[in-house]
C-alpha cells in the first residue's frame, strides 16, 4: 500500500412499491441494468470542506485518487483534508499484510498532520473486493490514538451505490458516537444532511426566530462538537439522500419530522413549519417569521417563471435530488414533468413530495441507461437532468441538458436560494434559444 497520495496532497417491469396501501401507491418503472454514475467517493468533496478538522483517507487504487483530485481541483501543493492510501499490485495479491500497511500509513499521515481530530477510513470498491476490514482497522487505530483523534469508517464504494450514498454512509458512521441526551431534557431539534455554512446559518436564524433554541446540525462543523441524542430528539432531513443516517438515527430514539425537502419558496416553507408545530409554535408565529422570506423567494422566482413555464423536463436518475426537485419545478415554476428518475425511492421520505405529482408523470426507480436514453429520444423534452457521462452525448443528438451534479454542490436549499436554484434549469434554454438564433 502506498502513500504517495498523501505526498501529492436487468430487466424492468411496473410495481406497486412494497409496503404501499392501494390509496397512496402508484405505478413505478422499476429499472435494471447498466448505470452511469459516480461513486460514493464523490461526496468527500463537500464533507471535508464542512467538517474543517476532519480527514479522509481512502483506501482505494490510483484511480479514486485521480477522480477525488479532479473534481476537487486539488494542485498538488494543496493541503487537502482528504488523501487515498494506493493498493499496489502486492495488497491486491495478497502479498503484504494489508492491515500493516494501512498502520504505516496512518502513522504517518498524523504525525504530519496533528490538525486532524477525526480520521475516517473510507471504504473503496478495490478494499472491499479483497475484503480488506477497515471497520477492524478503526478500531484498532482508535484504541491507539483516542482521545486525540477519533477513528471511523465507512464505505464509499461504487459497486452498487450512487454518488451522494458516500455522505449517508459517511453519516450513519457518526450517529453511534454522537452523546447519549438526558432523557429530561427538552425536546431537542437536529438538521440532518450537509449543507453549504450560509445556508446552514440562515436555517439557525429562522428557527432561532421562530423560538426554538436547542438545535444541533449533522453533519457539525468541527467533527467533535456531535450533537446528542434520545428519545427527545427530532429530527428534519434537509437532504433526501440519507436512509441509512435516518434509521441509524431512530435506533438511538429519535423521531423524523415529516416535510417536505427546503427547495423552493414552498419546499422551505413547508420544511421550517413542520418543525415549528412539532415545538408548538403558534401559526401565527409561523407566518409572521416565514412571510417575509416566503415573498422575497415568489418575487425571485416569478422573474424566472414565464422562462419556465410549460417546458417539458425529464430527470435520469443520479443524484437522489430528483423528486423533491421535480416538486419544486412544476409546482413553483409551471414545468411540465415527462419522467421523474432517481437511483433509489425512499416512499416514506418523499410521501409529501410524491403526493404533488399527477397521474400523468413517469416515475421511475433504478436504471437502465439505453432503456432511458431511448424514453429521451421519444419524449423529447425540453431539458433533460442526467449525469455527466450522458449530457454530451444527448447534446450531441440535439438534446439540452443540465448536469446533475451541479445540483449538488450549488448552495439550492432554502428561502434566498430559490430563484437561483430556478437559474441552473433556465440557463441550460437560454443557451439552447441562443444558439438556434
Amino acid at each position: 500500500m502506498s502513500d504517495a497520495a498523501l505526498l501529492d496532497g436487468c430487466n424492468a417491469d411496473y410495481a406497486a412499491p412494497a409496503g404501499s396501501t392501494q390509496r397512496d401507491s402508484r405505478p413505478v418503472l422499476r429499472e435494471r441494468g447498466q448505470r452511469e454514475v459516480f461513486c460514493g467517493l464523490t461526496g468527500i468533496i463537500w464533507l471535508h470542506r464542512k467538517m474543517q478538522d476532519a480527514f479522509f483517507l481512502v483506501v482505494g487504487s490510483r484511480t479514486c485518487a485521480h477522480l477525488l483530485q479532479s473534481a476537487a481541483g486539488v494542485m498538488i501543493f494543496a493541503e487537502p483534508r482528504f488523501a487515498t492510501a494506493i493498493m499496489e499490485e502486492r495488497d491486491l495479491a495478497g502479498m503484504a499484510d494489508a492491515q500493516d500497511e494501512l498502520d504505516r500509513v496512518v502513522t504517518r499521515l498524523l504525525e504530519r498532520r496533528p490538525d486532524i481530530k477525526t480520521l475516517f477510513l473510507v471504504g473503496s470498491c478495490p478494499s472491499e473486493v479483497i475484503k480488506l476490514d477497515l471497520a477492524k482497522a478503526a478500531q484498532r487505530l482508535g484504541a491507539q490514538y483516542m482521545p486525540r483523534v477519533r477513528i471511523l469508517n465507512y464505505t464509499g464504494s461504487g459497486i452498487e451505490t450512487t454518488f451522494t450514498q458516500g455522505e449517508d454512509t459517511c453519516l450513519a458512521a457518526m450517529v453511534p458516537v454522537m452523546p447519549a441526551s438526558d432523557p429530561q431534557a427538552a425536546k431537542q431539534l437536529l438538521i440532518v444532511g450537509s449543507l453549504p455554512d450560509i445556508v446552514e446559518d440562515q436555517f439557525l436564524r429562522l428557527f432561532a426566530e421562530l423560538g426554538i433554541a436547542n438545535v444541533g446540525v449533522l453533519p457539525p462543523r468541527n467533527s467533535r462538537d456531535l450533537p446528542s441524542i434520545g428519545a427527545n430528539t427530532r429530527y428534519l432531513l434537509a437532504q433526501p439522500f440519507l436512509a441509512e443516517t435516518a434509521m441509524a438515527l431512530e435506533d438511538r430514539g429519535a423521531r423524523r419530522i415529516e416535510a417536505m425537502f427546503p427547495f423552493g419558496a414552498e419546499g422551505t416553507a413547508d420544511w421550517l413549519a413542520a418543525a415549528a408545530r412539532e415545538f408548538g409554535v403558534s401559526d401565527a408565529q409561523i407566518e409572521r417569521v416565514l412571510a417575509p422570506g416566503r415573498d422575497r423567494a415568489g418575487k425571485a422566482l416569478g422573474k424566472l417563471r414565464s422562462e419556465l413555464a410549460g417546458k417539458r423536463i425529464s430527470f435520469l436518475p443520479d443524484s437522489q435530488l430528483e423528486v423533491p426537485l421535480a416538486r419544486f419545478l412544476q409546482n413553483e415554476l409551471g414545468m411540465e414533468l415527462v419522467e421523474v428518475g432517481t437511483p433509489y425511492l425512499h416512499r416514506a421520505h418523499l410521501a409529501r413530495e410524491l403526493a404533488h405529482f399527477g397521474d400523468a408523470v413517469r416515475l421511475s426507480e433504478g436504471q437502465h441507461v439505453e432503456r432511458q436514453l431511448d424514453r429521451v429520444r421519444a419524449d423529447r423534452p425540453d431539458i433533460t437532468v442526467c449525469g455527466l457521462g450522458l449530457a454530451n452525448p444527448l447534446e450531441n443528438e440535439g438534446f439540452t441538458t443540465k448536469w446533475a451534479i451541479e445540483l449538488v454542490f450549488s448552495p439550492i436549499h432554502g428561502f434566498d436560494q430559490a430563484a437561483d436554484l430556478a437559474e441552473l434549469f433556465a440557463r441550460p434554454l437560454r443557451r439552447r434559444d441562443r444558439l438556434e438564433v
